[in-house]
């Protein structure tokens, strides 16, 4: 017997009875780093400046119409944030003639453009499931983050292309001081919708709008690689622009690995082990229950849905067995952030072997 609950982000619960074995569930991913050493925090600097570190702040948005608005808000203000800074520093490109000013440039009108995919996921995973697609559209939104993936990809091959370009073929730059100027622009610009974009995608549980911001961090890498270069020009060192471009490249491939791990595991519905550990102590907190024979959570988009087979004494009526059930979902949806669906298969004691996925027993171990 399975029985499925779902939240409705738009008003109350419904229960579902299904005689088919399906399953339902949420994740959560958690990252415990709490350097207290010196060495310890200068490794959590660098794991955040590349977006390795992942946070689950106590703010986190875990309504579903809320999350997808904060996701669109997010996307929207750094897009127009984006336009505004390369706007500024195309003015400074048409003055000075900086080539790598223009990559910039270039780089950070692309970053702003990666948005308009990102809201066509978050469009599309707010319609209603159909017949062909019964889980919804939320994974739209984790196509979105390859595309991102993508783009990183891209500006690392033209950031390195463009670097050794410069470092063959040396060319006169002017205005040195405007092309400082709007590489700090580019710099802050990128950085600040890095560290808003990933902030509001680590709080909705969204890896495609962490990797976008880690795409604007990515820009940001390539503002500086201008400031410096105009540094180095301006006291006589023509290798200095292409140098630290290539450095700046390795930077960003750091940025890509990053990136490609956040969406790769969610695509591969990968979970913090963790978040199953939450799950099965929120079940194992049903009396009447005896044990998790197996539980399996995965990311759909930025809400999450779990699965549970769960084992009862063979001796309760179908009616008993049904409201164990249905308490076990209760207890997930209100315990485990995120979880939107959850669906619980109930089996007497006994009636299968062990289960070969992840399987729990009720006390976690």
């Amino acid at each position: 017997m399975s029985h499925l609950r779902e939240r409705d982000d738009a008003g109350p619960t419904h229960d579902h009875d299904d005689h088919d074995d399906h399953h339902g569930g949420h994740h959560h991913d958690h990252d415990h780093d709490h350097p207290s050493t010196g060495l310890g925090r200068l490794r959590h600097a660098l794991s955040e400046l590349v977006g390795g570190h992942s946070h689950d702040t106590a703010d986190q948005i875990d309504d579903a119409l809320e999350a997808d608005a904060a996701g669109r808000r997010a996307l929207v203000i750094s897009l127009v944030g984006l336009a505004v800074t390369a706007a500024i520093q195309a003015v400074v490109v048409v003055l000075s003639g900086s080539v790598a000013l223009l990559g910039d440039t270039l780089h950070n009108f692309a970053d702003a453009l990666t948005a308009v995919p990102l809201l066509v996921a978050f469009t599309l995973a707010r319609r209603a499931p159909t017949k062909r697609y019964t889980y919804g559209y939320g994974r739209a939104e984790d196509l979105g983050g390859l595309f991102v993936v993508a783009m990183i990809a891209l500006s690392s091959g033209l950031a390195a292309y463009a670097a050794i370009e410069r470092l063959i073929h040396p060319r006169a730059v002017t205005h040195l001081w405007a092309v400082a100027g709007a590489a700090v622009v580019g710099f802050l610009g990128n950085e600040t919708v890095a560290r808003y974009r990933i902030r509001v995608g680590r709080q909705i549980g969204s890896a495609a709008l962490v990797a976008d911001g880690l795409h604007a961090r990515t820009d940001g890498f390539t503002s500086l690689a201008v400031l410096f270069g105009a540094g180095g020009v301006a006291l006589g060192w023509r290798w200095a622009d292409p140098v630290i471009g290539l450095v700046i490249t390795v930077a960003i491939l750091g940025v890509l690995r990053s990136a490609v791990s956040q969406v790769g595991a969610r695509l591969m519905d990968a979970v913090d082990p963790a978040l199953v550990d939450q799950a099965v102590a929120a079940i194992g907190t049903v009396d009447g229950i005896d044990a998790v024979r197996d539980l399996r959570i995965r990311w759909i988009g930025h809400t999450l849905r779990a699965e549970a087979d769960v084992t009862v004494d063979d001796s309760l009526t179908v009616s008993a067995a049904h409201d164990l059930a249905h308490h076990a979902e209760e207890h997930l949806l209100v315990h485990v952030r995120r979880l939107t669906a959850a669906t619980i298969h109930v089996s007497p004691v006994g009636a299968h072997s062990p289960a070969p996925g992840p399987a729990r027993s009720s006390d976690g171990r």
